[in-house]
């Protein structure tokens, strides 16, 4: 099978005949063999029943429905295990992804052989409030990732099917699709500029906290990415400069007595100086910090994929 379409919905009812139909009349067109996977995440409208009409005069179509809400990532994760096309294409519901772009996203995993290909939507028919936003979540992203793309978090993408099966996308990690193929090993990544189409029925899903949200997954995926698999090189090096620290303000401490004990002068009480309370909390802090690294160890150690890699080809 050449392409597997995966679409996430919730309460797009709607759209659905219009896209499938437009999906539809541009595979027939390339004579592309295809399947489309709809999950439908809990809708509360009557898209499942769309879904089931569509089906019937259309066996390529395939439909998973949650019993409720749990979000776009599970809704891929799932459609990724099934999915049977030697590329992936994810889209969404509403419309604003235009199917016409999918040869192309196509003949570049196919021919320029990239992993993963990010839609860019550089015309956006979107508010200025979510617009700037959006440039700075995508500026901070470039950066932490290290990988060049101007929208992280658009929908229409395609994937080489050893990409969806060697990744796990959970939480809210389907922003960072591309960072978590990085992390697996699928580093020719590239993006092509695509046309945004204005929202036709319903309104949109996401409200600003995704963007908040977004960061805080940013920061996890990236402290994963680094010390994942051995926590102790960060726990145990920020702990060894806050003994480090708390050393220092001991010596201190033991100077400023010593040298008033040597002059005969009145020592100051070791409870008046700040250093004493320096050391003393570096060095809690620092022991708090060594015992995370250690049980960080112990988990690792204990985890099912401390020794988890992709074998690529092999030779016997």
């Amino acid at each position: 099978m050449d392409i597997s379409i995966v679409i996430p919905l919730l309460n797009e009812a709607e759209s659905l005949p219009e896209l499938y139909a437009w999906i539809h009349r541009v595979m027939r067109k390339e004579r592309f063999s295809y399947e489309v996977i709809f999950v439908d995440d809990g809708s509360t409208d009557h898209s499942w029943e769309v879904i089931r009409e569509l089906r019937v005069q259309h066996p390529e179509i395939k439909g998973i429905r949650f019993q409720r809400n749990y979000g776009k990532s599970p809704a891929l994760q799932v459609a990724f295990q099934q999915a049977k096309g030697d590329v992936v294409i994810t889209m969404d519901a509403d419309l604003q992804d235009n199917p016409d772009e999918i040869p192309g996203l196509y003949h570049l995993i196919k021919d320029e052989k990239y992993h993963l290909v990010s839609g860019w939507k550089k015309k956006r028919y979107d508010p200025v409030s979510k617009t700037l936003p959006t440039k700075l979540f995508n500026a901070t992203a470039r950066a932490f990732s290290g990988i060049k793309l101007h929208d992280f978090n658009c929908g229409l993408k395609a994937y080489d099917k050893d990409v969806v099966k060697n990744i796990e996308i959970y939480n809210d990690m389907h922003r960072w699709i591309p960072f978590l193929a990085k992390n697996a090993g699928f580093t020719k990544i590239g993006e092509k500029e695509v046309q945004h189409q204005a929202r036709k029925y319903g309104r949109t899903k996401f409200g600003l906290d995704r963007f908040a949200n977004g960061y805080l997954d940013l920061f996890t995926l990236w402290f994963l990415s680094k010390f994942g698999k051995k926590p102790m090189h960060f726990f145990g090096l920020v702990g060894s400069l806050m003994f480090i620290i708390g050393f220092l303000s001991i010596l201190a401490v033991g100077g400023i007595k010593g040298y008033a004990l040597y002059k005969g002068i009145p020592a100051p009480l070791i409870t008046n100086t700040p250093y004493f309370y320096i050391a003393i909390a570096s060095m809690i802090i620092g022991t708090q910090l060594f015992l995370a690294g250690f049980i960080g160890e112990l988990i690792t150690r204990n985890s099912p994929e401390r020794n988890q890699y992709t074998v690529v080809e092999e030779l016997k």
